[in-house]
């Protein structure tokens, strides 16, 4: 059987039990650039990597603003991010409006779940192909919140989506024990490094295509962009994997070099420490030997 029998919309499944259309979307995710999420005990915080169509045209936006406690990292369509934010807003707008009170993250997330799966369930529709990382800061304490094409969500202590995402989680998954405790300096640093990772060998961050955002205890949705971003990647330092690797293979070469020093100085050393403790010299000599055997003085007196 072809798989195109079983494409042509979301709603009829494979024999193998699965709905092409929706894996299609799963793959315009990873088409998108990368973003990574990290969340701390107080703070949250979304990095994300711009792209350009073109050396002259403007660089895409990967970070939206819902509200002052929350906001969204996409990878994938962003005219379909572009929907799915307007939706959250309203919900946002309606909770402060209805309640007099922002609305909980877990909430405005499930409300965009239940849109997204809706889609997989009649015929005409198409999932949206994007997917969003959602941070937010609420009575429940800051969250980070991986919403993807079917519908599922799922909260994380550090993610990434998007192109060559693995190498960010790898990242993550190698120092995520240091994000509950860690300030908010050091957790924007950590997702940079993780961006960074993601990154072709001949790309390089720099302020125009980088995006931060931070949320959190007494901190509102903010926003970092341009020339503010300027800042954090000089305190970066290596803003490119090349030059990591560089740095990384100077150090390996220089720890090389001071071990086999040590190595050719250490046997210089133990020669010394043999020869004195042997007292060899031009004065010493071997102690004279005494052949006498026993009983020979007392046969030549007899």
């Amino acid at each position: 059987m072809f798989r195109n029998q079983y494409d042509n919309d979301a709603t009829t499944f494979s024999p193998q039990g699965r709905l092409h259309q929706v894996e299609y979307a799963l793959e315009a995710i990873k088409q998108g650039s990368c973003a990574v999420g990290l969340v701390s005990k107080t703070h949250a915080v979304l990095v994300a990597l711009k792209r350009n169509a073109e050396d002259l045209g403007s660089y895409q936006k990967k970070i939206i603003r819902i509200d002052d406690h929350i906001g969204i990292a996409l990878a994938g369509l962003a005219p379909d991010a572009r929907v799915l934010s307007n939706a959250m807003r309203q919900q946002a707008m309606s909770s402060k409006m209805v309640y007099g009170r922002p609305i909980p993250v877990g909430r405005v997330v499930g409300a965009l779940a239940d849109k997204a799966q809706r889609n997989t369930q009649h015929y005409g529709k198409r999932p949206y192909g994007v997917g969003l990382l959602v941070a937010g800061y609420d009575e429940a304490g800051p969250h980070l919140i991986e919403f993807n094409s079917s519908g599922s969500v799922l909260e994380y202590r550090g993610t990434a989506i998007g192109a060559r995402s693995q190498a960010s989680r790898t990242y993550l998954e190698r120092t995520f024990e240091q994000y509950p405790d860690a300030s908010l300096d050091d957790l924007v640093l950590h997702g940079l490094r993780a961006l960074r990772d993601s990154l072709a060998q001949e790309k390089s961050l720099t302020p125009l295509n980088t995006s931060i955002a931070v949320v959190g205890e007494g901190q509102p949705f903010k926003l970092i962009e341009g020339d503010a971003a300027k800042e954090w990647l000089e305190r970066l330092g290596d803003v490119s994997v090349t030059a990591v690797r560089q740095r990384e293979a100077a150090e390996r070469a220089a720890a090389a070099a001071a071990s086999a020093a040590e190595a050719q100085s250490q046997p210089s050393a133990d020669t010394q420490t043999t020869d004195a403790g042997t007292g060899a010299g031009p004065d010493s000599r071997p102690p004279a030997q005494d052949d006498t055997r026993p009983g020979e003085d007392a046969m030549d007196e007899s």
